[in-house]
C-alpha cells in the first residue's frame, strides 16, 4: 500500500496499527445495517476471491499467494472494459516505453 493511501476498514483489533503505514485510516464498526450497505461490496469481493482462488488452484502456497491475489485484483478492474480492452492495451504499450 501506497503511503499516501486512504485505507477504509472495519474495527477490528485483528490489524496492525494501520494508520503507521498510510496517509488517512478510517474505521467503520460493523453491525448489520454497516455490513448490508456500506461494506456489501467488500465482502462479496472477498467471497469472490476465495472462490477464485479455491476453484483454479487447488493448492496454494504462501510464496504465491500475493501473486494470485494480484492476478484477481487485474481481472476484478478489468471487467468492465468489454470493447474498450484493445484501445486500452494500446495506451498500456505506448506509456509503458
Amino acid at each position: 500500500i501506497d503511503n499516501q493511501s486512504i485505507v477504509f476498514t472495519d474495527k477490528s483489533t485483528s490489524y496492525v496499527d494501520i494508520s503507521d503505514f498510510v496517509e488517512l485510516h478510517i474505521t467503520e464498526k460493523s453491525d448489520k445495517e454497516t455490513t448490508n450497505e456500506t461494506l456489501k461490496w467488500v465482502h462479496i469481493t472477498i467471497s469472490n476471491a476465495k472462490r477464485n482462488l479455491l476453484g483454479n488452484y487447488h493448492k496454494i502456497k504462501r510464496k504465491y499467494l500475493q501473486l494470485y491475489l494480484n492476478e484477481f485484483i487485474y481481472k476484478l478492474n478489468r471487467r468492465y472494459f468489454g470493447d474498450k480492452l484493445f484501445e486500452r492495451l494500446i495506451i498500456a504499450n505506448i506509456t509503458a516505453v
